[in-house]
């Protein structure tokens, strides 16, 4: 089986083989932290965990870059209103970002670069568009990239230079000698903090957001690598000026495959802060489980929109405990993965296909059948094999369906299993379907094993 991806830049599913025979480069475009992670960011990170973990389940060596962005505008405006330190507020929700995706399950990349410790790099970047004619001091002092100079720019976005009419989705500045052009270098200003202001070549200032990710992929990857991905708005104008800087400055292809997750929805309607439908990690987490989370967002194609509502993380959580309950008998079997049997090849040629993580889904539930209707060993430890790859699958089965019952509701619920217990040995069966109709009231499954044993779960 071939790997296929769906590149953005040829609008086609291509045929993967890394520049690198065994070894893939990934570089993913990672947070601004000024604030929590919402659910976006939980999506591209999710979307981009799960690729890499297919990639080295295919085994390949994988040296994933996940970058953090940690000078920018906003950054610095929310420090001085709290009366922080950049350094303090970034550290703190670089912080809160590591607790958030742990608890996702989402792996730490091999390198998480912060932009600060690349100035050097970057600055040298700027130097050769400089001396390549491709970028230019304006008259306000910063140093911009001149777009119409190089040839090809909005091959990514399929945008020509006559359709990027100014204001529309760049920013007029009249010091530009061009609307188009974007910032590789911001002359400081007066107010900011001294921290931000970095010695250069065009007097003290910080690097432009675009510049940042192709000295970090660069310095990292090397100039020419695999894969570079992020979220659908990243496309343009940040990935297109991605392509331009770095391609400008080394005359070579950039990267070979850019991919792009689709965005998320909130009850089909965008989310955003101005509507109110906003959504942190944290807020969610606070109602859902995290392996609900995780199930949620991967079943959906990465490149398909997501709509978020309670109603759909509900359903997730009721489908993922069908595949906890197929392995509730088979705790104790380790995960394995035989790559020759029908279901793992359906689950790895539905992965092969542009990650077809709902295909890849559908065979895990058809595994589960068969596990209920066998009672295999076997088929059960491919089933959390399988689910390895994805995240998925690895807590205790019991654990997981049990899960959302404070201590104080568990005891109350063990204490009601045992008196239908009684009941049953007393063959008081009506007191005994009274407790079963009573738990299920409220929301809790009994399921008589054999040898007398019940075990209960959240429905």
């Amino acid at each position: 089986m071939t790997l296929q991806i769906h590149n953005t830049l040829s609008r086609e599913k291509q045929p993967f083989s890394p520049i690198e025979p065994g070894h893939v480069r990934l570089y993913v475009c990672g947070m601004t932290v000024y604030d929590y992670c919402h659910l976006g960011h939980a999506r591209v990170m999710a979307v981009f965990d799960l690729v890499q973990r297919w990639l080295k389940a295919r085994g390949y060596r994988v040296t994933y870059v996940r970058n953090i962005t940690d000078v920018d505008d906003k950054i610095i405006r929310r420090a001085v209103e709290r009366g922080m330190t950049v350094r303090e507020l970034t550290d703190r929700f670089i912080q809160a970002m590591h607790e958030d995706t742990d608890a996702l399950g989402i792996e730490r990349p091999t390198h998480e670069p912060r932009a600060t410790d690349y100035i050097p790099q970057m600055q040298g970047l700027i130097q050769r568009l400089l001396d390549k004619g491709l970028a230019y001091q304006d008259a306000a002092g910063d140093v911009d990239f001149a777009v119409r100079a190089f040839p090809g720019y909005g091959r990514l976005s399929g945008k020509t230079l006559d359709e990027l009419h100014a204001g529309e989705r760049v920013e007029v500045d009249l010091a530009k000698r061009d609307p188009l052009d974007f910032v590789l270098w911001k002359r400081a200003k007066p107010d900011e903090p001294a921290e931000v202001r970095w010695n250069s070549p065009w007097g003290p200032g910080r690097p432009g957001w675009h510049i940042e990710c192709s000295a970090m992929s660069c310095a990292l990857l090397g100039e020419h690598f695999d894969i570079h991905g992020g979220g659908a708005d990243l496309q343009f104008p940040h990935h297109e000026n991605e392509i331009a800087q770095s391609e400008g400055a080394s005359g070579g292809t950039f990267v070979n495959v850019w991919m792009h997750n689709g965005f998320v929805r909130v009850n089909e309607e965008k989310m955003s802060k101005s509507l109110g439908n906003f959504f942190t990690i944290r807020d969610v987490l606070k109602v859902f489980d995290a392996e609900t989370v995780r199930f949620f967002i991967i079943r959906a194609h990465y490149r398909s929109p997501l709509n978020y509502t309670e109603d759909n993380l509900r359903d997730a959580r009721h489908a993922l405990s069908r595949l906890y309950t197929a392995l509730q008998d088979f705790a104790d079997v380790p995960a394995a993965v035989d790559w020759a049997q029908p279901q793992a090849q359906r689950f790895a040629a539905a992965m092969d296909d542009d990650f077809n993580t709902p295909e890849a889904l559908a065979a895990l539930f058809e595994l589960a059948s068969e596990v209920n209707r066998s009672r295999s060993r076997e088929l059960a430890g491919l089933l959390k094999g399988l689910g390895a790859t994805l995240g998925l699958l690895q807590q205790a089965p019991q654990q997981f369906l049990q899960a959302g019952a404070g201590d104080a509701d568990t005891a109350w619920i063990e204490q009601q299993v045992q008196a239908r217990a009684a009941a049953k040995a007393a063959r008081d069966f009506a007191a005994a379907d009274h407790i079963r109709a009573e738990l299920l009231e409220r929301g809790i499954v009994l399921e008589d094993k054999p040898g007398g044993v019940t075990v209960w779960r959240q429905a």
